[in-house]
């Protein structure tokens, strides 16, 4: 796949030479290299035989991105809280997408009100809390669809991107104390979803 970066509070400087992040950081980024159209066409016709409700590659993404990332020994669904009822994995509010060592994740294919909270989520995670933690990391990584993608990937309309994103970190540049690298994923280059079907160019 292809994607562009923004970097908040300096985190490039941390994944570019800091050794503690750099190793972990580059897991991410060749799993996302490793996912090709192909992977993505075949999975999301897969999805559609078994539901034909399937309108996006969301869920392709997703499933890829957790299969090959959990094979690297990163957690899923992790709970940043331990104490209840913020610990359960059945509430995702208070669940990370993915954590190992000093990094959490945060796949962000939601509604765009979700937004700010899937910001804050990387900061609960790394900052002091009045709830107890479960989970203690010193860098978020949050990954979206920027608005090609969004277009071309057959993403709802409502679903918030990475420009829509980026738009968020300076107002709330006080508050999001984390330094986090948002990576935008940019469209296949081979085809594009019309109408819930595979179109190749």
């Amino acid at each position: 796949m292809e994607y562009s970066f923004y970097y908040h509070r300096f985190s490039n400087l941390l994944v570019d030479g800091v050794d503690d992040f750099r190793y972990d950081f580059k897991e991410i980024i060749n799993v996302l290299n490793s996912i090709s159209d192909e992977d993505l066409i075949k999975d999301f016709n897969e999805r559609k035989l078994i539901r034909n409700s399937t309108k996006s590659l969301s869920e392709s993404i997703n499933k890829l991105l957790k299969v090959r990332l959990t094979e690297l020994e990163w957690n899923a669904e992790s709970p940043i809280f331990r104490e209840e009822p913020y610990d359960s994995s059945n509430n995702s509010a208070w669940r990370l997408d993915f954590a190992k060592n000093n990094i959490s994740i945060e796949v962000a294919f939601n509604h765009g009100e979700a937004i700010a909270h899937n910001i804050i989520k990387p900061v609960l995670a790394s900052e002091l809390n009045h709830v107890q933690k479960n989970i203690q990391t010193k860098l978020g990584v949050i990954i979206t669809a920027n608005d090609d993608m969004k277009r071309k990937g057959g993403f709802d309309g409502s679903v918030g991107t990475f420009e829509k994103f980026i738009s968020y970190f300076k107002p709330y540049s006080n508050i999001v104390t984390t330094p986090i690298v948002l990576i935008g994923l940019k469209p296949p280059t081979s085809f594009e979803i019309v109408d819930r079907d595979v179109i190749y160019y």
